[in-house]
């Protein structure tokens, strides 16, 4: 008995010491090594998106991105893709913000937040923060509309002051065609305190919201923005100049941000295609009346 194990293959003798049928044994293997060419199409779409996002996107936004295009796919279907494929989404854990309760004298916190709006120009929100161009900070204004979620207006500069809040209004204001009866929210900062920046608002008729002092809470959509561009596109180590800067963010907020990023706000959907939807049934049924 001794001498016929011997002389046998060894996979016969493992398939015999496990009770294994070498047909099933070859079988499983050949599966392993196997990868369709669906699975192949699968893996290609699945890397593309993630980095168009660069590194950024978890299994769920991939999954609702590749469903959108077309490809039906789950997330736990994509959350294993990922896995083969060895990617990791570079997202950061929540961060645990100050509470207060002290408003401005001159200026109260009508919005208090009431962040589901029912339109588009209903209530506008701003808010500012910094990027690291190689050799200094600049400083990024942004005006987001809070129906969408979509960036509107903004504003880079080397200087945090009112004219850099300023122009990020009035380019939101001009490219949403000067609507009236907006409500404008922000936090306390100096350049929204202004008289420069309050002069703008007088002009274009637009109502000022702020939050507590110290609360960043009272403005969580624009620091939830921040966030998101911080952890999903700028780099730990920043730009090597500021012409890179404003390329790159524009990309960011133009292109990804609004156009493929879905948002959980927005029931999967990216901002522009929410707005879209908003204004194709409000025409139906500005139609139907």
């Amino acid at each position: 008995m001794i001498q016929s194990l011997k002389e046998s293959h060894p996979v016969t003798t493992l398939c015999s010491a496990f009770g294994v049928n070498r047909s099933s044994y070859k079988y499983g293997i050949k599966r392993l090594r196997t990868i369709s060419s669906e699975q192949l199409k699968e893996r290609a779409l699945i890397k593309s998106i993630f980095a168009e996002s660069k590194g950024s996107a978890g299994a769920r936004t991939i999954a609702q991105i590749a469903t959108d295009r077309g490809h039906p796919l789950s997330r736990y279907r994509a959350s294993r893709l990922m896995k083969a494929c060895h990617l990791r989404s570079c997202q950061q854990p929540k961060h645990n913000y100050k509470r207060a309760t002290k408003e401005n004298i001159a200026i109260p916190n009508h919005l208090n937040r009431e962040f589901n709006v029912t339109k588009p120009n209903e209530v506008w929100c701003g808010d500012v923060t910094y990027i690291w161009t190689g050799q200094r900070w600049a400083y990024l204004a942004i005006v987001m509309d809070l129906f969408s979620r979509k960036p509107i207006g903004w504003s880079l500069s080397l200087s945090p002051n009112s004219q850099l809040t300023a122009d990020a209004l009035k380019m939101a204001f001009e490219s949403r065609g000067k609507p009236k009866g907006v409500m404008f929210h922000s936090d306390q900062g100096c350049h929204y305190t202004s008289r420069q920046f309050r002069q703008y608002l007088w002009r274009f008729q637009i109502k000022q919201s702020m939050s507590r002092r110290g609360n960043c809470w009272d403005n969580a959509p624009m620091e939830r923005f921040f966030r998101s561009l911080k952890t999903e596109w700028i780099s730990a180590q920043g730009y090597q100049s500021f012409s890179e800067v404003k390329t790159d963010i524009v990309k960011y907020i133009i292109g990804y941000y609004s156009q493929v990023r879905p948002h959980q706000h927005n029931n999967g959907l990216s901002p522009n295609v929410a707005e879209k939807n908003y204004w194709a049934e409000y025409k139906t049924v500005a139609k139907f009346t």
